[in-house]
């Protein structure tokens, strides 16, 4: 089965599918490594993390399309790709959707924001219009080379104009031929449990920490009907908290240790690398 098509039947099963976000091989690497079915390729993990800055649009097709290149050579699971607003208009998107298909995505996450948008968790977002969304959403179906490429659509309109207009926006989006419906940013429990009510099509939800979501256990998440379960910057969160704790004591007593509660130790660091496979791999081309 190829990973596009295990994509879609592991959103169907609506069993609350776990997605941790990865922002670069290695990260991808290490997700896939513990056992997770999926990866989210995370357009804020990227620009927070190879630009250091914050998540409104600084990244462009180019970023994202070589970070999806090089996790797609690295790790065998699905891959759902952040491709923010499609880069422009529906041209753009249905550029895009190219781009990144011969990328390696299996699946491709568009959104409704106005451009340059930002995170769905910040102040001051706007969306376009619910027709020029709808053309990009059909610019993208029309794009796929693969006709099992799936295609996420989000809805930021919750912040902007309530949650009955994103449920509205979201259903639009399902007619227009979005296989994965996302809406960004309900702020309150009432609101998560009636989503899977009122949509058809298997539904991702974000649990992003720190944001504006109600957290969620993704059993929890799996009872109520949701097919996936986003984490798109627990690893990102966490290796900057490991970053700090191991340069802090760095500092702070000027050496450290392989202690393995504060730093990966060698060995294991070269195994996620597979570096016994590259020196099999030169002995026999010797």
């Amino acid at each position: 089965m190829s990973t596009k098509k295990l994509l879609r039947q592991l959103a169907e099963q609506r069993r609350g599918l776990l997605v941790p976000g990865a922002f670069n091989a290695l990260s991808a690497r290490v997700v896939e490594d513990l056992g997770f079915e999926a990866i989210y390729v995370t357009g804020a993990g990227v620009t927070n993390m190879w630009f250091g800055l914050p998540d409104q649009a600084f990244m462009g097709l180019t970023d994202i399309a070589d970070h999806t290149a090089r996790i797609r050579d690295t790790v065998e699971v699905p891959l759902i790709v952040d491709a923010d607003t499609g880069f422009g208009n529906a041209l753009n998107t249905y550029h895009a959707v190219r781009t990144l298909e011969r990328a390696g995505a299996d699946c491709i996450q568009l959104e409704d924001q106005v451009s340059p948008k930002r995170c769905g968790h910040f102040s001051g977002k706007e969306v376009i219009s619910t027709d020029e969304m709808l053309g990009k959403i059909k610019a993208a179906v029309d794009a796929r080379r693969d006709p099992d490429l799936l295609i996420m659509a989000r809805t930021d309109a919750c912040a902007t104009q309530g949650f009955e207009a994103a449920v509205e926006r979201a259903q639009k989006f399902s007619e227009a031929g979005a296989d994965i419906l996302f809406v960004e940013a309900v702020t309150t429990a009432e609101e998560i449990r009636a989503l899977p009510q009122r949509l058809d099509r298997p539904q991702l939800m974000n649990m992003v920490i720190g944001g504006k979501t109600p957290i969620f256990g993704a059993d929890e998440l799996a009872g109520l009907g949701y097919g996936l379960v986003l984490y798109a910057n627990a690893a990102l969160q966490g290796a900057v908290a490991g970053m700090q704790k191991a340069l802090t004591v760095l500092r702070d007593t000027r050496r450290i240790d392989e202690d393995p509660a504060l730093v990966t130790p060698f060995a294991e660091r070269q195994r996620l690398v597979r570096k016994p496979e590259w020196d099999a791999m030169e002995k026999k081309y010797q």
